[in-house]
Formats: structure tokens, sequence, C-alpha cells
């Protein structure tokens, strides 16, 4: 296998993996009262522990993980997909950065829980991030500054469905384009207002000096349940997970993956 090969399946089995977990995550929180936990990352990780071969599956979405981080990296350290130099540029490479900072504390997760090596129940997530950015000097600005970097987050990530800008990376038949297509903007633009609904925890956790006030996505769920009509719109956004876990394979099987180091045009993308 050359190394362009190599780069493909890195970056395609990334996607699958983040969409594996993002499916787990949806059916945690449409079948909570059942299937018990909280419908978020490291839940769904340890939900693939209770399965037949469990173990195994673990290790294969840890492997998927990894590489994911890998592909976020080549995104934003190697600019693989050909940003412009401009400030739009920078910050899109510094979110994606984020992106793999994030992803390889649950790809770590996923290795122990797989291998029972340094396996840990620890608070983690966002309680877990805003605890320790509230230990550092000036504590309460980094919480805060982090906050609006997921409000800011998840604007992008609704404007990025609802302009269709990741359709410039996808490789779409015509026949299939329009429900593939619709599917990815509802599942990006679900997901996104859950990142704002998590920003605004995080802010709110800032103001208070109280990292038990930051949400997690299990948190900015039960919130939504106790909006009016809360019932419906629980289900509405925990199909939109179910559907931006639908996107991920998606973008496993039609995204236009570019090596780094290979001059491309300036696409501007956040998938």
């Amino acid at each position: 296998m050359d190394t362009g090969s190599k780069f493909q399946l890195m970056a395609r089995g990334g996607y699958g993996a983040r969409g594996a977990v993002f499916l787990l995550i949806a059916g945690l929180a449409l079948f909570s009262g059942i299937a018990g936990g909280k419908p978020e990352t490291k839940s769904a990780l340890d939900s693939v522990l209770k399965q037949p071969f469990g173990r195994i599956w673990l290790l294969l979405i840890a492997i998927g993980l990894i590489g994911f981080v890998g592909w976020r990296l080549a995104q934003s350290l190697g600019n693989a997909d050909g940003l412009a130099s401009n400030a739009k540029g920078y910050l899109t490479r510094a979110a994606l950065f984020g992106s793999a900072v994030t992803y390889s504390g649950f790809a770590i997760y996923a290795v122990q829980q797989a291998t029972d090596i340094g396996a840990e129940s620890g608070s983690g997530g966002e309680k877990g991030l805003a605890a320790w950015a509230m230990s550092q000097p000036f504590g309460q600005y980094l919480a805060g500054a982090i906050g609006i970097g997921f409000v800011i987050g998840g604007i992008v990530t609704i404007t990025k469905g609802l302009m269709r800008k990741f359709e410039r990376n996808l490789r779409l038949d015509s026949s299939t384009r329009k429900p593939i297509v619709l599917l990815c903007i509802y599942g990006l633009v679900a997901r996104g207002l859950i990142f704002v609904v998590v920003g605004v925890f995080f802010v709110y956790a800032a103001f208070t000096v109280n990292p038990d006030q930051a949400g997690s996505m299990a948190d900015a769920l039960t919130w939504i349940r106790q909006l009016p009509f809360g019932g419906i719109l629980y289900v509405i956004a925990a199909l939109g997970l179910a559907s931006f876990g639908i996107y991920n394979f998606v973008q496993a099987r039609y995204r236009i993956v570019r090596q780094v180091g290979i001059p491309t045009p300036s696409l501007g993308t956040f998938g």
C-alpha cells in the first residue's frame, strides 16, 4: 500500500469511527431510559464494551479515532485542504487542531477501556476541561474563551450546513446528491446548535467560577427537553446527532482526501 492509499485509509477510517460514535450517542439519547448512560462520547464508548466482542470493537473504534486525529493534524498543521493564508484560514486550522486535541483524548480513553490499561472513570469531558482551565492563571477568562470557542464552532457548523459548504469536498453522484445533502444539513445544524448550548453553559461556568456548571452534550440535550414541546425537540435533536453520524459516513465514503504538501486551490472547509 503506497503513502497515498495509507493517507486515504487514515482519513476515511477516522470519519467512519467518528460516525459510529455519534450514532451510539444518538442511540443513548433516544433509548436512555432503557440502555442507561448519558448521551455523550465516553458513555457511548463504554456501551460498546457491553456488546459481544466489545473490546475488539472498541479497539477498532480507537484505531479509527487515532486515524481521525492524524487527519485533523494533516488538515490543521499540514493544511491538507489548501486553505488560504488569511485570518479565516488560520482560524479554521486552529479549530481543526482543537478537534485533533479533543479526539486524541477520546482515542486514548477508548484504548484504555479496550485494553484495561490505565482505565479510569474520571470526570473528563467538558466539566473536566472547565476545571483544568480554571486552575490556570487567569483561568476564569480562559474558561470563558473556551466557551466562546464552542459557541463560534457551533455557529460555523450551522453555517457550513445551511450554506452547504461541505459539498465542495464531496464527490457525489447526481442521483444520490439531494437526499444525502439534506441529511448532512440536518446533522450539521443539529450538532452546531448543541455546540452553541454547550458553549453557553461553559461561559456561565466561567462567570460563576464553578466548573460543575459547564455542560456536556448530555446536559445540552437535557436542557432542550425542558423547553416547551421539549419532548419533540429532544427527539429532533437526537435524530440530528444520528444524522451527523451518517454525515461522517458520507465523508468516509465520498470525501476528496488530499495529501499534505500537494498544492490545491483554496476551498475553505470545516469537515
